[in-house]
């Protein structure tokens, strides 16, 4: 099957419903629900962009199976031109968000892309592991199948530890081994895209270390949505049925995150890919890789110049990019962790009210200009017998256009204030224990012995 299009994209999540709960109301079509549906059309969108005329050399690839065009996020890149073609597939996608989709099924395909490039590292726990990652990639790529992941254990007890504390009745656990697959209870959080996605990936997070003798926690599977016992658990959603003026972002890119809890699921032998081995589990991001692949002015100015930076981390990340010891090509680990840091920490600091896109309760953004333009739930017009601009005072007038602006700068920046750019913290600690630190000991030690 060749890369698909938003029809067909729609079409398999009506062939294979799910288990998906929102308000405590059980949904009977993920592609019709007010809450959800709007998200759906935006995925949906995203395929059909692979099928436009003008895109499509840049958006597929020759799959190495049958010759028909797939998606190329699911291409094992072996050259720095790779990656930086990738990278300007992704960028398409990325751009018609404009960056608000965090989970768009280019990070899922780059993820287990990596994982098929570096298959040999899950051979070390099974052999038949590799087998089975090298395989489950074959089915992503000619299927164009639409992925989400549950990466975090819910804990009873959040009292800080090196590794989480984790409990049998609430953590997803392997309860029992069969001759046709592994049996896992439990809880996951937080599985942005999950109501909407084909299929769902449980791995671990190095944020989230697993304890030496969390064995019954550790392991790496995939499934397919629908898959009895798996049930996902809604939180409100973002799209409030108002209109694209009102809501520009919650309107279009609802993406969902939910609880997923796991009912005795069955996973078959064929879609496991790590089992009982915490040392792998704890480090298959670095092993494999696949955590690379991933006054007016002068606030504007503030934000091209954390934009430039980025996009250098981004440019270092592919010219020093190296194959890994599997001969996949890689980027440099090293400005990818560092514009992750930055990014949490400069470009959206969730309390920093002075800051150009966190702190949007400015005068550009006060409810003189945004409020006042507001439209009405129901016919998505101005307020019906007023010619607000006439009324208002010079200073208090908003030029055609500029209302829709400010709605999007005060949701863009209210999505950051509800935390949707999580864990800068946590990418922080990560820079510092993944960075190569050693070259700079060695020096601090050359001059050290310069004294004596």
């Amino acid at each position: 099957m060749p890369a698909r299009t938003g029809k067909e994209y729609i079409a398999g999540l009506r062939d294979r419903p799910r288990e998906v709960w929102i308000e405590g109301e059980r949904v009977k079509d993920v592609t019709t629900h007010p809450g959800l549906r709007n998200g759906v059309k935006a995925v949906a969108a995203l395929y059909d962009m692979q099928h436009d005329p003008g895109l499509r050399e840049e958006m597929t690839f020759a799959s190495p199976s049958t010759g028909d065009p797939v998606g190329l996020s699911f291409q094992i890149p072996r050259t720095a031109e790779d990656l930086v073609r990738k990278r300007e597939m992704m960028s398409h996608w990325a751009w018609a968000s404009c960056g608000m989709m965090g989970r768009s099924p280019d990070f899922m395909n780059s993820i287990f892309t990596a994982w098929a490039g570096s298959a040999d590292y899950f051979a070390q726990d099974r052999p038949e592991f590799k087998q089975n990652v090298v395989d489950y990639h074959e089915f992503l790529r000619e299927n164009d199948v639409t992925l989400t992941h549950a990466l975090v254990n819910l804990q009873r007890s959040r009292t800080p530890a090196a590794a989480d504390n984790l409990t049998g009745d609430v953590a997803l656990t392997a309860v029992k081994q069969t001759d046709a697959g592994l049996v896992v209870r439990g809880s996951r959080v937080l599985a942005t895209l999950g109501p909407i996605s084909d299929e769902i990936a449980i791995y671990p997070v190095a944020s989230h270390r697993l304890a030496d003798d969390d064995w019954k926690h550790s392991f790496s599977f995939s499934i397919p949505c629908d898959t009895p016992g798996v049930k996902f658990l809604c939180r409100q959603s973002l799209d409030e049925g108002r209109s694209h003026f009102d809501h520009p972002l919650g309107s279009r890119f609802e993406e969902m995150d939910t609880v997923v809890f796991f009912d005795d699921v069955l996973v078959p032998w064929e879609r496991v890919f790590l089992l009982g081995n915490v040392e792998l589990c704890n480090n298959y991001g670095t092993g494999t890789q696949s955590n690379a692949h991933t006054g007016y002015q002068e606030q504007v100015a503030e934000i091209i110049t954390y934009r430039d930076m980025l996009r250098a981390c981004v440019r270092a990340a592919e010219a020093d990019a190296r194959p890994n010891q599997w001969g996949m090509m890689c980027p440099a680990m090293g400005p990818i962790q560092a514009g992750r840091a930055l990014f949490g920490r400069t470009l959206y600091p969730a309390h920093d009210r002075d800051h150009p896109v966190a702190g949007h309760e400015q005068p550009d953004g006060a409810a003189g200009r945004g409020g006042l333009r507001r439209r009405h739930r129901a016919g998505g017009q101005p307020l019906p017998g007023h010619r607000l601009d006439q009324r208002l005072g010079p200073r208090q007038a908003v030029p055609p256009g500029l209302g829709r602006v400010v709605q999007l700068v005060q949701r863009a920046a209210g999505a950051v204030r509800a935390d949707v750019w999580r864990q800068p913290v946590r990418n922080a600690m990560m820079l510092f224990n993944n960075y190569d630190k050693e070259p700079f000991r060695q020096k601090v030690q050359e001059f050290l012995a310069l004294e004596n």
